[in-house]
C-alpha cells in the first residue's frame, strides 16, 4: 500500500456522505474529473476498489467504507498537530453547535455569555435540535459539537468516529393531573395506577417513548400512546385537558393542574452528553468551549 494523500482522503470521506461525485465536487469546488481520477488514484494506492456503481449514484465498497472511518481519525489527527504546532493557534473562530433546548439554556447560554466577555474571538452559532438530528449533523460534519441526551434505561449507542463526554444527569418523573391521588411505592407502582390511561411521548425523539415502554412493561402492561408533542409545556397543557399522562423533569415546575410523581426503583434519570468527531477536541474554539461546559458538571 503507498503513501496516502490526506486531500484524495477527504474526498473519499465526503463521497461516502454524499453518494455522488458531481455533489462532492460542487461540495469541495471541483471538477467531477477531478473527483474521479483523484478517487481512482486512492484505490492504487490502498490496494483495493473503493466504490461502485448504485444507478446514477456510486457507494463505497467495504474497503471503501474501512478506509473512510480510518480518513476521519488520519484528518482529524492531522488537524490537532497542525494546531498543535501553531503558536498563534488562539481560541478564534466560529463553532458550530447542533443541542437539546434544555441544553442550549442551562449549559450553551452561560458559556456563550461568559465568552463574550473573555473570548471575544470566538463566535458561537447554535442549532436547536433533538439527539438523533444533532448526531446527524456532527456526522456530516455541518456542526462541530452536539449536546445530546439519553436516558439510563435507553441509552445511546455512539459511532466509533465520535467520543461521547458526560456532562450532567437529572431526575425524570410521571406528571400526572393534580387531582390524582398520591401513589405510594417505586416507578412500577406508579406505572400501574396509570396502566388505563392514554400516554404522552416526545415526537422527535423516541427515548422517552422506549422508558415508558420498558417500566410499563415491568409493570405488566402495554402502554396505550396515543398523543406526541415536542413542547414539554404543550404536553403538560394536554395532560391538565384529561389527555394522558407523560414523563418530566423532577426538579422543573410544572403549570398549575399537573403534579409529578417520583420515579424509583427503577429511577428515570436523563443524561446529558457532548460529543465531537474523534481527534477534533483540540481544535482551540472547541477545546475552550468544552473545558467550560465540563467545568459546570
Amino acid at each position: 500500500m503507498g503513501a496516502m494523500d490526506p486531500r484524495r482522503l477527504e474526498l473519499l470521506l465526503e463521497l461516502s456522505r454524499l453518494g455522488s461525485m458531481r455533489e462532492v465536487a460542487e461540495s469541495l469546488h471541483v471538477t467531477t474529473s477531478t473527483v474521479s481520477q483523484q478517487i481512482a488514484v486512492l484505490a492504487r494506492e490502498a490496494g483495493a476498489p473503493l466504490v461502485e456503481r448504485e444507478g446514477r449514484r456510486v457507494r463505497l465498497t467495504p474497503a471503501g467504507q474501512r478506509l473512510a472511518e480510518h480518513a476521519v481519525t488520519i484528518l482529524a489527527a492531522l488537524e490537532a498537530a497542525r494546531l498543535d504546532l501553531d503558536p498563534t493557534a488562539s481560541p478564534a473562530g466560529t463553532l458550530r453547535v447542533a443541542a437539546f433546548a434544555t441544553a442550549v439554556r442551562e449549559s450553551l447560554l452561560p458559556v456563550l455569555h461568559e465568552l463574550r466577555d473573555t473570548h471575544p474571538a470566538v463566535r458561537m452559532l447554535i442549532h436547536e435540535h433533538e439527539p438523533a438530528e444533532a448526531l446527524e449533523q456532527l456526522a456530516s460534519d455541518d456542526v462541530d459539537l452536539a449536546l445530546v441526551y439519553d436516558y439510563n434505561l435507553a441509552p445511546t449507542t455512539y459511532d466509533r468516529s465520535m467520543r461521547a463526554v458526560p456532562l450532567w444527569t437529572t431526575a425524570w418523573s410521571l406528571g400526572v393531573p393534580s387531582r390524582s391521588r398520591r401513589v405510594a411505592g417505586g416507578s412500577l407502582a406508579v406505572f400501574d395506577r396509570f396502566r388505563d390511561q392514554d400516554w404522552i411521548v416526545n415526537s422527535r425523539n423516541t427515548a422517552d417513548e422506549e422508558v415508558v415502554r420498558t417500566v410499563a412493561s415491568l409493570a405488566g402492561f402495554e402502554p396505550r400512546i396515543v398523543h406526541r408533542v415536542d413542547s414539554l409545556i404543550l404536553l403538560q397543557d394536554l395532560i391538565v385537558a384529561g389527555l394522558g399522562v407523560g414523563l418530566l423533569p423532577a426538579d422543573q415546575p410544572t403549570v398549575p393542574g399537573v403534579h409529578v410523581l417520583g420515579l424509583s426503583e427503577p429511577q428515570v434519570r436523563l443524561r446529558a452528553y457532548a460529543v465531537t468527531r474523534r481527534g477534533r477536541a483540540r481544535w482551540p474554539p472547541l477545546a475552550l468551549v468544552l473545558d467550560r461546559l465540563t467545568a459546570r458538571r
